[in-house]
């Protein structure tokens, strides 16, 4: 984290700021991704995720997992793919084994997917993770710098209020999804 603060000059509340909106952007790309994805799988629009608004937590937190974890090594894009390839499997089959096995729910199953090669448990497969190597690709190169530059051409309090209102509806969406779920 510090080299994101440093190298683009913020301080501890931007790099909040910054956090939550890779976060939100996440989600919401993970969500724009699943709609054609799942029309193109399925031949119709579906609304995938956990919670109501347009945005998947799960891609939300591999945003922030890219962030925190594989940024540092920027410098060398062949291992940032590499590394958003393992983060992503890893947090998608530690999910998905979790939420099937503790939880008893099951968000996802690649066993009944198009293009499912490399499939494990139907938790995780090989297409999955190539593009969401590309994805940390997308958002370590292109999708970070573009937030600090929008977010530098605004009042610091002001993108900070915004910030924080965008953190707090993703997290009250999802928990309200879970707690109307249990009804």
């Amino acid at each position: 984290m510090e080299l994101i603060k440093s190298e683009y000059g913020l301080n501890t509340m931007q790099l909040i700021d910054l956090l939550i909106l890779i976060m939100v952007s996440s989600g919401v790309c993970g969500f724009i991704y699943e709609l054609f994805f799942y029309k193109i799988d399925t031949g119709k629009f579906v609304k995938r995720g956990s919670s109501y608004g347009p945005w998947i937590p799960i891609y939300a937190f591999g945003g922030l997992a890219y962030a925190l974890l594989v940024y540092r090594f920027k410098d060398k894009p062949l291992l940032v793919f590499l590394l958003c390839v393992i983060v992503s499997g890893l947090l998608e089959y530690a999910t998905g084994w979790f939420l099937y096995n503790i939880c008893d729910t099951r968000l996802w199953d690649y066993n009944t997917e198009i293009w499912n090669f490399g499939n494990i448990g139907g938790y995780v497969c090989f297409r999955s993770v190539l593009v969401f190597g590309l994805a940390g690709l997308m958002l370590i190169y292109v999708v970070i710098p573009m937030l600090v530059k929008i977010m530098n051409r605004f009042d610091p309090a002001l993108v900070n209020k915004v910030c924080l209102i965008l953190g707090a509806v993703f997290a009250l969406d999802c928990i309200l999804y879970q707690i109307m779920k249990l009804e």
